[in-house]
């Protein structure tokens, strides 16, 4: 899953595909490299981001996954809390709704995918982007992310969601701790067994977790732009450990590294 960020403000690229001619040929960039789905925001989730209004979101997003329909077969993605938003994106032809608060914003989020027919990657999250930095840690991650994925799971399938069209997604960094974003990567083989039957989503690429493990000489992070490197050793981990979806900045890097493990895994069964 390639990332297209149509933001002024998100926390890696925001502000470099905001025009129309340079989303779609970043889209197309990402494509040629591999990508198997284009994953478009028109709200920033770094922490302390603002709230987007409905109609601003849209209307950042909607123009790219127009013309991006007409150009390509890959499909679309919109990563969103809002169902106002999931409903003119999906109109304009998206077939995912990638909702970070796993339903917790806007549940009727759930009943314009399941009147579409469309996917949904459900997320774990806590607190909002505004506040989940600020969250004491829980003391027991796996259990609080199994916990809640599942009520998400109960109230999507609730609302007309069909089981196969859901894909969860640990959310690391969103109210975790960089221990327990590490720990999610490495016991997500776990996690896949006390949520069975469905694919499992990890966004990891370019994360603060990655920068503050990375930082040395008294660094207490290193910039977004320096964590390729971290960014690919925890897609490896995690792929190797079950995930079926990585979603990434760099694709081309993202691709070749799960390549590699798909090779390797290969000889393990």
């Amino acid at each position: 899953m390639g990332i297209l960020n149509v933001t002024p403000d998100s926390f890696s690229d925001g502000g470099q595909f905001v025009t129309l001619a340079d989303a779609i040929n970043h889209a197309e960039q990402m494509i040629a490299e591999g990508t198997d789905i284009i994953d478009i925001g028109g709200e920033s989730t770094r922490p302390g981001g603002g709230v987007v209004p409905a109609e601003e979101e849209s209307a950042r997003v909607v123009p790219v996954i127009e013309a991006l329909v007409r150009l390509t077969d890959v499909p679309i993605s919109i990563d969103t809390t809002k169902s106002l938003v999931a409903r003119a994106a999906l109109d304009a032809g998206a077939s995912i709704v990638n909702d970070i608060s796993g339903l917790r914003f806007d549940f009727h989020i759930a009943d314009e995918v399941a009147k579409s027919g469309a996917g949904i990657v459900l997320m774990h999250s806590r607190g909002t982007p505004a506040t989940m930095h600020r969250l004491p840690p829980v003391a027991d991650i796996m259990a609080d992310v199994a916990r809640t994925l599942t009520r998400s799971i109960t109230l999507a399938e609730g609302r007309g969601i069909k089981r196969e069209a859901i894909v969860l997604d640990p959310g690391i960094g969103f109210g975790k701790n960089p221990e327990q974003n590490m720990e999610l990567i490495a016991r997500l083989d776990e996690l896949k067994v006390d949520l069975p039957g469905f694919p499992f989503l990890i966004g990891t690429s370019r994360k603060s977790f990655i920068g503050k493990t990375l930082a040395q000489n008294g660094e207490s992070t290193i910039p977004a732009e320096g964590r390729l490197y971290g960014s690919i050793a925890t897609i490896a981990v995690a792929v190797f450990n079950g995930a079926d979806i990585v979603r990434a900045h760099d694709v081309k890097a993202t691709v070749d590294a799960v390549r590699m493990v798909d090779a390797i895994r290969a000889q393990t069964k």
